[in-house]
């Protein structure tokens, strides 16, 4: 396989990237200038070096200890707590602006509840969170995709066995994301409905 090649299997390894996008990522490369692609391997290798998974929430961050600066901000409020799938979806939560508790990155979701598709998440991980938070309210904020209705059925299960507590709510996102959709993809404003009339 020439250098061309396997550059393009990896990159038909991204999500969402296939044969064409990744064949037009290589031959912008090919056409860039030495610096920028040393640029571009510095960069590369800063991220995987330099960063690192919270402790509390798994999501990367750069930095001293073993806490994000989300989870590390005494303003957030520490009794609330929004289940997510993954990194972007934080992000975008993040940017409407109007979320102030903390977070838990599932990693993932599954099809079935058999145990090599649950092996991927960080159910483990997620209970001994459950445990040590003294929660008032936990939004389970997975997409809402067929995969991600199957994983907010395990892990509303998974609360409920952790925190059998009645005053304790159990909320999702208010129909303000399109079935199938991903929160990652949704703008400011629909995030900010969903996140305001979650029930």
């Amino acid at each position: 396989m020439d250098s061309i090649d396997k550059l393009v299997s990896i990159f038909k390894n991204f999500p969402t990237v296939g044969s064409r996008t990744a064949g037009r990522f290589v031959y912008y490369l090919m056409r860039l200038p030495k610096e920028k692609i040393d640029e571009l391997i510095s960069a590369i290798n800063d991220l995987k070096n330099k960063t690192k998974l919270c402790q509390q929430c798994f999501d990367p961050f750069e930095g001293q200890g073993q806490i994000c600066q989300i989870c590390s901000n005494s303003n957030r409020n520490k009794n609330l707590l929004c289940i997510i799938e993954k990194e972007s979806d934080l992000a975008s939560l993040e940017n409407t602006k109007k979320y102030n508790g903390l977070y838990f990155i599932l990693g993932g979701t599954v099809a079935t509840m058999r145990k090599e598709d649950l092996s991927q998440l960080r159910i483990e991980k997620l209970k001994k969170r459950l445990k040590d938070g003294n929660l008032s309210e936990i939004i389970v904020a997975l997409n809402p995709t067929p995969e991600g209705k199957t994983t907010s059925i395990l892990v509303e299960n998974i609360i409920k066995e952790a925190i059998p507590s009645p005053t304790l709510k159990i909320t999702h996102l208010a129909k303000g994301i399109p079935v199938g959709g991903e929160l990652e993809y949704a703008d400011e404003e629909t995030l900010e409905s969903a996140l305001e009339g979650r029930k």
